[in-house]
């Protein structure tokens, strides 16, 4: 059951490679109201996918989360974030290359940047990771909300094969790390 989406529900924006993935795994969490697919921090104004897949707008693609902090916090969906990509690939997620698939939390306010940066430093001195984190800790600018379908990309399209052999496996091991965690309507 959808929860209302009142003023004392919080945002987060993460990049973290292909937002069909990222958006697939936050929405399979307990305490996410909304996942959004979109594109943040570049230099065009209202870009379309066709031109952000250029890699040459700047833009990274994201999603925005909806969330209620009284069910998940925000150092919990970046206990999220850190462990269903490679935080150590620059402008890159598997197969997917470009600056728009780059490893980014945008913050919306200092208690995220402050938090987002002292728990990278603290994983990246934990060895938690071979290679140094290289995730990008940047404030939020315009958001632009991708085209309507990229919108709920796995949940409309699992026998695709994109979303077989790369969502998939993502969303599977969210299962199995993060059980505790998972909306039960998932």
């Amino acid at each position: 059951m959808a929860e209302k989406n009142t003023a004392s529900n919080e945002e987060a924006i993460l990049g973290a490679g292909c937002f069909w993935c990222v958006e697939a795994v936050f929405l399979a969490l307990k305490g996410v109201l909304n996942v959004e697919s979109g594109y943040m921090g570049g230099r065009l104004e209202n870009p379309a996918y066709e031109q952000v897949c250029t890699g040459t707008t700047g833009h990274a693609e994201v999603a925005k989360i909806n969330f209620n902090p009284a069910l998940i916090s925000f150092k919990e969906l970046l206990e999220v974030f850190w462990q269903t990509h490679d935080p150590t690939t620059l402008n890159q997620q598997g197969a997917d290359k470009g600056t728009q698939y780059r490893s980014v939390i945008f913050y919306l306010n200092e208690a995220q940047k402050e938090l987002a940066e002292t728990y990278k430093m603290k994983l990246d001195g934990s060895g938690a990771f071979t290679n140094p984190i290289i995730t990008e800790i940047t404030k939020a600018s315009t958001y632009y909300p991708a085209e309507n379908y990229h919108q709920n990309y796995y949940a409309l399209n699992q026998n695709q094969g994109y979303c077989q052999y790369v969502i998939r496996p993502k969303v599977e091991k969210l299962k199995k790390v993060f059980a505790d965690k998972l909306n039960p309507n998932y």
